[in-house]
């Protein structure tokens, strides 16, 4: 049956509008994303199959476009269409960011990780710069590596840093195998960094491993 033949209070778009969005399920916003479904099957149905197939949604927005069109009913319109929507959500936040104060809204700093790098297949250090009022300048991924390994140097940050004439960063890097618990090398990592950046008077306030959908802070466990 087609979802517009279901009973008004059930189809997705109108529960949105009058629950609000974090009513409905992954699959039923895929839904809304969808708009319409395919020969034998719903919007809906094709989003619980979107969420099946790849296992996660992290992993569905991390797809490359030959993979999401493996699914039948996607294409390249919807892929980009998607993409569209991911980047609005990571600018909105980054606005949000720039004019806030980033210490005073953590979940938006998490929020924003989690899409400029929770969803890549392979490993990703990037660093927020900061002005002296913890807005953010500018982020920049600075290093890419392969699953489970990026090269980082210091030298490269703290001259990244000094461009940008920033006067805090944060340090954050994704974990693509699925754990977001530091390691020994994330560790001294973060040491070795904060002591070069303490050189030229520059503050490293949090190191973030993101692990979508999960986000960990050194800060927080008191590892800064």
């Amino acid at each position: 049956m087609a979802i517009n033949e279901w009973p008004e209070d059930q189809r997705p778009r109108e529960r949105l509008i009058k629950l609000g969005s974090t009513a409905l399920s992954d699959a039923e916003l895929l839904a809304v994303f969808l708009r319409t479904g395919v020969s034998g099957k719903s919007a809906v149905d094709l989003g619980r199959e979107m969420i099946s197939h790849f296992g996660s949604l992290s992993k569905l927005f991390s797809a490359n476009i030959k993979d999401f069109s493996a699914i039948h009913g996607l294409g390249n319109a919807k892929f980009a269409q998607l993409h569209a929507v991911l980047e609005l959500a990571k600018r909105a936040i980054n606005e949000e960011l720039r004019v806030n104060t980033s210490l005073s809204s953590p979940q938006a700093v998490k929020s924003y990780l989690q899409l400029l790098i929770g969803n890549k297949s392979y490993e990703s250090f990037a660093v927020l710069f900061l002005d002296i009022k913890n807005r953010l300048i500018v982020s920049e991924e600075l290093f890419r590596g392969t699953l489970n390994h990026a090269s980082v140097y210091p030298r490269e940050v703290v001259k990244t840093a000094l461009f940008h004439n920033a006067a805090a960063i944060i340090l954050a890097h994704n974990h693509p195998s699925g754990s977001c618990e530091p390691s020994r090398a994330d560790i001294d990592l973060t040491k070795n960094l904060q002591q070069a950046l303490r050189l030229v008077d520059i503050k490293v306030l949090d190191h973030f491993i993101v692990a979508n959908p999960h986000v960990y802070s050194f800060a927080e466990h008191g590892l800064m």
